[in-house]
């Protein structure tokens, strides 16, 4: 069993969804919307939406906020969006995946290439980076769901293929098909999770040092900050000491 850095994955650095809470709530909203149109608007129905809803629930987003988004897709009136995923490398070759849904490409893809070259990288084309990462779902517990071992039983029994846990809490891995039957069996055993959702999850990690962190991180702050961008994911982790100075 692996141990979970807390840097390993960007888009879940503390303080960042305080920081940006309205920009989340749109954002989550906006696959709300989309999970309903493409299926059904009934949540127990519709695996994608029940895992965007619950996403939505992780940050406290209000209930009415999620029932305006699903209303929204029903009433015929919600932008034809389209979900595409920008690939390509920053500062000191940094494999860097970006997710987005767009109701204008042209936009997104020269804000997006912009970000890459403004800020020491560039832009590559699709596939050139995601073969270095895993399309798997990620279903998160604190740590008071249970210890490691309790966790890691209750995982495998619901058809999950890893878990890594830490002293901040656990991360359990599935087969992207399999998220939502596994996330509903997890909750029948450990309660509600914190999160469920598709994610990139690098093979490799390479250890960075402050400068090319500072850089990394101005480069993913802009693009989280797109209207468009719904997630974030690099193949790096950041050292605790190097993590020290930059909260400092």
């Amino acid at each position: 069993m692996a141990g979970h850095s807390k840097w390993a994955n960007i888009q879940h650095r503390k303080g960042k969804q305080d920081k940006l809470r309205s920009k989340l709530f749109s954002k989550l909203a906006k696959e709300i919307t989309v999970a309903a149109k493409m299926g059904d608007p009934d949540p127990d129905k519709n695996p994608r939406l029940r895992l965007a809803v619950k996403a939505g629930k992780a940050v406290s987003m209000p209930k009415d906020v999620i029932d305006r988004a699903i209303k929204k897709s029903i009433g015929g009136d919600a932008a034809d969006y389209t979900e595409l995923r920008y690939e390509g490398y920053g500062p000191e070759g940094i494999a860097i995946i970006v997710e987005t849904m767009t109701d204008n490409l042209n936009r997104t893809a020269s804000n997006v290439r912009s970000y890459f070259t403004k800020h020491g990288g560039n832009l590559g084309t699709t596939n050139s980076v995601s073969f270095m990462f895993d399309r798997v779902g990620e279903i998160t517990y604190p740590v008071s769901a249970g210890d490691a071992d309790s966790v890691m039983m209750a995982a495998l029994e619901a058809g999950a293929d890893d878990v890594e846990s830490d002293d901040e809490g656990h991360w359990i891995y599935c087969a992207a098909d399999m998220l939502s039957e596994v996330s509903d069996a997890l909750e029948k055993s450990l309660g509600e999770s914190t999160e469920a959702k598709l994610i990139w999850k690098p093979q490799n990690r390479t250890n960075v040092d402050f400068d090319t962190a500072v850089k990394l991180m101005k480069l993913i702050d802009v693009l989280e900050e797109d209207d468009d961008v719904q997630a974030v994911t690099a193949n790096f982790d950041i050292p605790e000491d190097v993590a020290a100075r930059l909260d400092a």
